[in-house]
């Protein structure tokens, strides 16, 4: 069943399935917490880890309640159970070249979007679209109006409470991540992507079988507020810098890169971080 939006874009939803949960007015970004948990996460399962991180209060919250809650409903779903499985061995092999905090990030910030698909396609329509009429400021007034009218396609609602914290949530996750600036009056920001981290990206995109024009016209960009021109211009940038090799040939576009893992593509980062 394809939906459309106030704005005229369509986002494509499976018949009798609403895609969007209220996971977010439990925390935003929580960039800190699921950095300290990947750095930390092994591949011993869950269970273990669970009682450990609650146990010993890594995460160093007041009541082990709140800190099974942020395992539970933020790192799990993000970084174990997501799109890609285990997405926290892929920020790990950056983590641990310990790159700039601006590198690692915009990788944060994909892989969050990527599972809570509320934040996906608030930005991908209705932060785009109010990117390219200029209209930046932005309200959680406006956030609960558009959850409400997302949720309204697939017949479902929340009570006014349970919507405005989760548009704080939304709104606080894209401040966090660097798509808004200011604190109470909030407005989009200039978006920069590093070009390692725009390349680390593409690289993982590639690794789940994209390539060619679908990569540079793939929908993930638009998390960066980036058209498919802006994308492109993006691979030769990269393609310059040493990170890929990108090739143009008519419509015929070739992308190759110098690795074939995690490890070898953060190490090709790193050299051309430092």
């Amino acid at each position: 069943m394809a939906v459309s939006t106030q704005r005229g874009r369509r986002i494509d939803l499976a018949p009798g399935s609403c895609p969007y949960n209220s996971r977010l007015q439990k925390g935003g970004a929580l960039f800190e917490d699921m950095r300290l948990l990947v750095r930390h996460w092994q591949e011993s399962g869950v269970n273990g880890q669970h009682d450990t991180v609650v146990a010993e209060n890594l995460l160093g919250k007041h009541t082990r309640a709140r800190a099974a809650d942020t395992l539970r409903r933020a790192f799990l779903p993000r970084f174990v159970n997501g799109q890609p499985p285990d997405a926290w061995k892929i920020v790990r092999a950056l983590e641990d070249r310990n790159l700039p905090l601006e590198i690692i990030r915009p990788i944060y910030y994909w892989m969050t979007a990527r599972t809570e698909r509320l934040l996906y396609d608030f930005v991908c329509v209705e932060l785009l679209n109010r990117s390219k009429s200029h209209v930046e400021r932005i309200t959680t007034e406006d956030v609960c109006r558009w959850i409400a009218s997302q949720l309204a396609t697939c017949d479902k609602n929340w009570s006014p409470a349970v919507t405005t914290k989760v548009a704080q949530g939304v709104l606080a996750a894209l401040r966090d991540f660097g798509l808004l600036e200011g604190a109470s009056k909030k407005r989009i920001a200039p978006v920069y992507l590093p070009i390692e981290s725009f390349a680390y990206i593409a690289f993982a995109l590639h690794q789940e079988g994209v390539s060619g024009p679908q990569l540079v016209q793939h929908r993930d960009w638009q998390l960066f507020l980036l058209s498919p021109p802006m994308v492109e211009q993006m691979f030769l940038e990269a393609d310059r810098s040493g990170l890929l090799r990108f090739q143009v040939a008519g419509k015929i576009m070739r992308m190759d890169f110098p690795a074939t893992n995690f490890g070898e593509m953060a190490d090709v980062v790193v050299a051309r971080a430092h």
